[in-house]
């Protein structure tokens, strides 16, 4: 059993490594790349978002929507509504809630 649970982990180890940078970049422009979706909102839809994000990072068209789907497969961005992808990582992660901690303040302030 034990060796089953093993090698199902070596396997899920080896596929999260199959996802390469795109060839031609490398970590610096994955960096770039992170930067400007950040600064356009962090969110790549429509021409308007691309065309600031390949002026600011360096890159071509090509290499920005490479570096897209390899941030999705990687879980560092995710699809959006919109059908762009929208960067999770960083200043552009999703705010935890606090509803958990309004909850228990209430909950200590009706015990009394």
């Amino acid at each position: 059993m034990m060796i089953r649970v093993s090698a199902a982990l070596c396997a899920l180890g080896l596929l999260a490594a199959c996802a390469m940078p795109p060839k031609g970049t490398d970590e610096q422009d994955l960096m770039a790349w992170d930067d400007a979706v950040t600064s356009i909102g962090c969110e790549l839809v429509s021409e308007s978002d691309y065309q600031p994000v390949e002026l600011q990072s360096g890159l071509s068209r090509t290499q920005v929507q490479e570096i897209a789907a390899y941030k999705v497969k990687t879980e560092e961005a995710v699809p959006s509504e919109t059908g762009g992808v929208r960067l999770v990582t960083g200043s552009c992660a999703p705010a935890v809630s606090a509803e958990p901690v309004a909850d228990a303040e209430a909950a200590e302030t009706a015990a009394g």
